[in-house]
């Protein structure tokens, strides 16, 4: 716990950090605050809020800008959220539309989350498992190549060429998909894979050509499905825009992380487990990386089941009181757009 005065002066540096990133001094909080105090209190009252760890110091500067710890306490109990602006409701209300498909509303997110927050947003695509086939047909094409029209979910169409060794009349493809059609409907995808592997490897010797042929056709139509980007990422390079001259090495450290996706995917996979709006705050992420950095996210899901997680990525400093109900409104319209 912090005193009132304490409260007043932490709060207020911070949101003065966060407007222009530059350290502040006891005289610029003096005339800010509003304070009945002297210039030697604020200095005191900031000297004991450094040493107990929610400030630092930069050694260049008589100024103090906020640790981790500090924009943790003022985000937990000191931060006024703002209601999100109309035109950005409209925006989100605008392309995140129920008759677009699910795959189309994971793109728009990602990038209105980006246009919006102006920091790097990002949205993980559904899960596998949370991917349900509905539909397959095959449908013949010249030489030996088979279209593939995949109904995933409600309405999701995705279309998809394969090549087959031999060709197939049309009658031999619409059977093969009516087969697929009564076997797994209704299944989720991954599992709709393992079972056909499984049943191509463990009978191959005792099922006719026709079977064969037909799970042969329907592994080849799922061999694609879930091969993408498991996080879309959108305006990366929003963050050299705030980033200082001392921030660059450890910006291209997280840029580099980005490409791996390792870290990033473990950190959503946690926000998954949660509900709503998460704040993780430079090292609370658990990876060095993520240090000048911080990540807001929340879940997004179809009404019955969680899907993923979207969020954005931005400096330590960036506009919380803005960021968090964008995030947190972003995923409510996302999830009922899936949900309609």
């Amino acid at each position: 716990m912090i005193s009132e005065r304490a409260s007043i002066l932490l709060k207020t540096l911070v949101e003065h950090h966060i407007q222009d990133g530059q350290p502040v001094g006891s005289s610029t909080l003096l005339k800010v605050a509003g304070l009945p105090v002297s210039a030697a209190t604020i200095r005191n009252v900031m000297s004991d809020l450094e040493e107990r760890g929610y400030l630092h110091s930069p050694h260049t500067s008589a100024g103090r800008v906020p640790t981790a710890l500090g924009y943790r306490l003022f985000v937990d109990t000191l931060l006024q959220i703002q209601a999100p602006e109309d035109d950005a409701v409209s925006a989100l209300r605008a392309e995140l539309n129920p008759d677009k498909s699910a795959t189309e509303l994971v793109q728009a997110a990602s990038s209105l989350l980006s246009n919006i927050t102006a920091q790097a947003g990002l949205v993980t695509v559904p899960r596998q498992e949370a991917n349900q086939l509905r539909q397959v047909e095959f449908l013949p094409l010249s030489g030996n190549r088979v279209l593939v029209i995949l109904v995933v979910n409600e309405r999701e169409v995705q279309n998809r060429i394969i090549h087959t060794q031999r060709p197939f009349t049309e009658a031999q493809l619409r059977d093969a998909a009516a087969m697929v059609n009564q076997r797994y409907a209704g299944q989720a995808l991954n599992q709709v894979k393992e079972r056909i592997l499984r049943e191509m490897r463990e009978a191959r010797s005792q099922i006719d050509s026709y079977l064969e042929d037909s799970l042969d056709l329907a592994s080849k139509a799922l061999d694609q499905e879930g091969d993408g980007e498991e996080c879309m990422m959108v305006g990366e390079s929003r963050l050299l825009g705030s980033a200082t001259a001392e921030e660059m090495p450890t910006l291209r450290d997280l840029f580099e992380s980005f490409e791996q996706k390792k870290d990033l995917l473990h950190l959503l996979e946690r926000s998954t487990r949660a509900e709503g709006v998460q704040i993780f705050i430079g090292e609370e992420a658990g990876y060095d990386v993520f240090g000048n950095y911080s990540v807001v996210t929340a879940p997004y899901n179809d009404g019955f089941r969680t899907l993923g997680v979207l969020g954005v990525i931005g400096p330590k400093r960036m506009e919380y009181a803005r960021v968090i109900p964008i995030v947190d409104v972003t995923a409510r319209m996302l999830s009922s757009a899936l949900s309609s």
